[in-house]
């Protein structure tokens, strides 16, 4: 056998090694992709395989996070790299596999190769390559990083979308449970008797909402209702509107005057959020035997009592619910109903609705809306009536936060006094 042909042979058991080395590379990867390996020991894998077995010097390997910074996921001997975190306008700016020149940034110097893995036109990730040996095997070398990157790469975004996609199903069920949990926290039905009668209209902006409403009934004559807006959305703002419901129908029954109530009520839920959370609330006290409105508004959208063809502004009452440990002051407002009337409070979601003209509709709009009712209108075609002018002026604008509205009718009745004359 010529030396030739002795050289021919050896090059040939060289690249037979090379090809089996690749193969068995390939099998250990695919079979710990299939065994749902963990991403950290898939980083090793390809580490071990490029630093040990392709005999590279130097590597780091990018992924993108759910926030779009790119980070360095495994590196060899580029520890400048392993903290770095403002590449990505400079890696995307790569399309294919190619060589790292002197014209390429000054980041990139001092590696051979820049590998990048896209999937759709958008980039999954990037692998930097140096101290490639200058042989005749130096283009299968490449070629096999190349696709073992692009396996790797694949392999790990196809982990992190699966996770995504567990969260997301795991969010909606929450969102599902929450969504029941506020259903049978919001009544179904308002009172109404011969002296009054309450209507409402709730539009969640997303499945779940904060906004909120209930009441409590005594008597034909006699009721205690309020709104709410509660901070956040979701689970935890269910969370919280179940505990205030809770407490609020603990406590009303407990105190008779409602500044007592107010102040117990803010104690209760600050133990709950310690001021993470707050709640807007107004709360009232209608009294149809001795003609009266008792209420408290808590930093809440001031509701408007309509009486007589004249317009009032709900306002007296104290600071927000939760947000304090103590409330500073509260003063009660009181109210003497004179006339037939209605008590309108809706949630700021209302007023923060936009049309494509940038117009708000605010409080002017719904003072215009209120004047403009008719005055026979049941508490239910008021609020129907509202909700087609509100629609009318948002157009094709979407609603951007919840909305919320309670609207009580009511009958002047006879006073003790009138009773007594009578």
């Amino acid at each position: 056998m010529s030396e030739t042909e002795q050289v021919s042979i050896e090059k040939l058991q060289q690249e037979l090694s090379l090809k089996q080395l690749q193969i068995n590379s390939l099998l250990t990867i695919t079979q710990a992709i299939n065994d749902n390996v963990a991403a950290p020991e898939l980083y090793n894998m390809y580490k071990s395989f490029i630093g040990w077995e392709m005999g590279i010097k130097r590597m780091a390997l990018f992924f993108k996070q759910d926030d779009k910074r790119w980070y360095c996921a495994t590196h060899l001997m580029a520890d400048e790299l392993a903290t770095r975190e403002d590449l990505g306008p400079i890696l995307k700016k790569y399309t294919k596999t190619q060589r790292i020149t002197a014209d390429d940034p000054e980041v990139l110097q001092g590696f051979d190769l820049i590998v990048p893995v896209y999937h759709k036109k958008v980039p999954i990730s990037f692998a930097l390559v140096g101290g490639l040996r200058a042989d005749a095997n130096e283009y299968p070398r490449i070629q096999f990083v190349t696709t073992f990157t692009n396996i790797i790469a694949v392999a790990l975004e196809n982990k992190r979308l699966f996770k995504k996609q567990i969260e997301q199903e795991r969010f909606a069920r929450d969102m599902e449970l929450a969504s029941s949990v506020q259903q049978m926290l919001i009544p179904d039905h308002l009172p109404k008797s011969d002296f009054f009668e309450m209507a409402s209209i709730y539009k969640p902006h997303f499945t779940v909402g904060g906004d909120y409403f209930d009441f409590i009934q005594y008597d034909e004559q006699r009721l205690t209702f309020c709104i709410a807006d509660i901070s956040g959305k979701g689970v935890s703002a269910a969370i919280l509107m179940a505990n205030f419901q809770a407490i609020l129908q603990s406590l009303i029954y407990q105190y008779r005057d409602l500044e007592t109530f107010v102040f117990a009520l803010n104690q209760a839920v600050y133990r709950i959020t310690k001021s993470d959370r707050f709640i807007t609330l107004f709360i009232g006290e209608l009294n149809l035997k001795n003609n009266t409105l008792q209420y408290i508004n808590a930093g809440h959208h001031p509701p408007y009592l309509v009486q007589n063809g004249q317009i009032t502004r709900l306002e007296s009452g104290c600071t927000i619910i939760g947000a304090f440990d103590t409330l500073p002051e509260i003063h009660m407002g009181q109210v003497t109903l004179t006339h037939p009337g209605m008590i309108f409070a809706c949630t700021d979601g209302l007023t923060d609705i936009i049309n494509d003209l940038e117009q708000y509709f605010d409080d002017d709009h719904l003072i215009a809306a209120i004047k403009e009712a008719k005055k026979t209108a049941s508490a239910a075609d008021f609020n129907e009536e509202l909700m087609q002018k509100v629609d009318l002026f948002r157009g094709k604008m979407p609603y951007p936060d919840d909305i919320a509205m309670l609207t009580c009718k009511y009958k002047v009745g006879l006073t003790e006094e009138k009773k007594q004359k009578k």
